[in-house]
C-alpha cells in the first residue's frame, strides 16, 4: 500500500506531532507551508466552539497551496468532546486524522465518508493489530524515547514486527530531531517520521519561553519515563518534576489507575501544564528558531546523510 499522495509530495517525509498545550494554528500553518504536515490536537482549542474557528484559520493560512494538515483526536471515553470535534473535522474535511488510545473505528468510518485518512498511535504489535482491525489507513509507531506519551520498544524491534503483518504507511516516532534520523527511519522500513519535541523550541509554538529554553539546556539524561502524572507512561523533563517538589530519581509508585497528587510543593501538578513533556532527542536542540529555519536545517541534514550513504555504497564499504 503506497503512501497517500498528499503525504508523498512533502518536502520531507515528516508529520509534526500534535502536542497538547503547544501546537496552535500558527505552528501548524508554518509547518505545512514549510513543506511538512503540520498538526494539532483538537483539545488545544478551548472552548470547544473555538475549534471550528481554528480549522478555518488553518485553511485560510494554507490557501493556494497543496499542503496537508492533520488533527489529533483522543479516542477515549474520557474525552467528552470526541463526537463534537469529529463532526467539525468531517465538516472541514480534514485531510488526516491522528488518533490515539482506544479503537478508532468510529473516527475511521466518519473520515472515510469524505476521503479522509486516519493514522493511529501504537506502542506494540497487539495495538497495531487492533488498529488495523478498525480499518486505519496508517500506523504511527511510538517507540522508546518519544516525547509525551511514549512506548518502551526499540524502533528496530517494533518496525520489524509490524512489517511482518502490514505493508501500508508507517510513521516512526521517538527521539527524532535531525535529518539523518529521518533517513535512518526510512532505512529501517518507515515511510515517514513524527517530530514533536524539536518543534516546541520554535518561535511559532505556544509553549512558555522557559519551556523552550529548557529544551535547549537539557539532554537525554534529563528525561524521566513515568506513568505518575497521567496514568500512562510518558517522557518528562526532570527539572519540572523537581520544581513540583518531587525527586525525579525517586518517584513514588502510583496506585493502579491513579496518579500521585499529594505530598509535594504544589497540591496537584499536572502533566503538560506543570510537568513538561519532551523526548530523548532534546540533546540535539541547541537553539530556538522559526519553523522554516528548523525545516531548512532538517533538509540539509537529510541530504547530507543521503550523500554519506551513497558514498559508502559506491565504495562498497560500511566504514567511515
Amino acid at each position: 500500500m503506497p503512501v497517500p499522495a498528499a503525504l508523498s509530495r512533502l518536502r520531507l517525509p515528516v508529520i509534526a506531532a500534535p502536542m497538547f498545550l503547544v501546537s496552535g494554528t500558527d505552528l501548524v500553518i508554518a509547518e505545512s507551508r514549510a513543506g511538512i504536515c503540520g498538526s494539532l490536537p483538537s483539545l488545544n482549542a478551548r472552548p470547544q466552539d473555538t475549534f471550528d474557528t481554528w480549522l478555518t484559520e488553518i485553511e485560510t493560512g494554507l490557501a493556494g497551496t497543496s499542503a496537508p494538515y492533520a488533527v489529533n483526536l483522543v479516542a477515549h471515553r474520557s474525552n467528552d468532546r470526541l463526537l463534537g470535534d469529529l463532526e467539525t473535522c468531517v465538516r472541514h474535511k480534514v485531510p488526516l486524522l491522528l488518533t490515539s488510545l482506544q479503537s478508532p473505528g468510529e473516527v475511521v468510518a466518519a473520515a472515510h465518508t469524505y476521503g479522509g485518512l486516519v493514522f493511529h498511535d501504537v506502542i506494540s504489535l497487539r495495538h497495531a493489530e487492533k488498529a488495523l482491525e478498525a480499518g486505519v489507513d496508517g500506523l504511527i509507531l511510538v517507540c522508546a524515547g518519544a516525547g509525551g506519551h511514549g512506548g518502551a520498544l526499540s524502533p528496530f524491534a517494533l518496525i520489524q514486527e509490524v512489517r511482518r503483518i502490514y505493508s501500508g504507511p508507517l510513521v516512526l516516532a521517538g527521539a527524532i530531531t535531525n535529518g539523518a534520523s529521518i533517513l535512518a527511519a526510512q532505512a529501517m522500513g518507515a515511510d515517514l517520521v513524527y517530530i514533536g519535541t524539536r518543534f516546541i523550541a520554535t518561535t511559532e509554538a505556544t509553549a512558555a519561553p522557559a519551556y523552550k529554553q529548557m529544551l535547549v539546556d537539557t539532554t537525554a539524561r534529563d528525561i524521566v519515563y513515568t506513568n505518575l502524572f497521567s496514568g500512562v507512561h510518558g517522557n518528562y523533563l526532570a527539572p519540572t518534576i523537581a520544581a513540583a517538589g518531587l525527586d525525579p530519581a525517586h518517584l513514588p509508585t502510583p496506585e493502579p489507575g491513579k496518579t500521585y497528587v499529594a505530598g509535594h510543593k504544589r497540591e496537584k501538578p499536572q502533566a503538560w501544564r506543570d510537568i513538561w513533556g519532551a523526548g530523548q532527542g532534546v540533546g540535539g536542540i541547541t537553539s530556538i528558531d522559526p519553523v522554516a529555519t528548523v525545516i531548512d536545517r532538517l533538509e540539509t541534514e537529510y541530504h547530507a546523510a543521503w550523500a554519506r550513504m551513497n558514498a559508502l555504497h559506491n565504495t562498497g564499504s560500511t566504514k567511515r
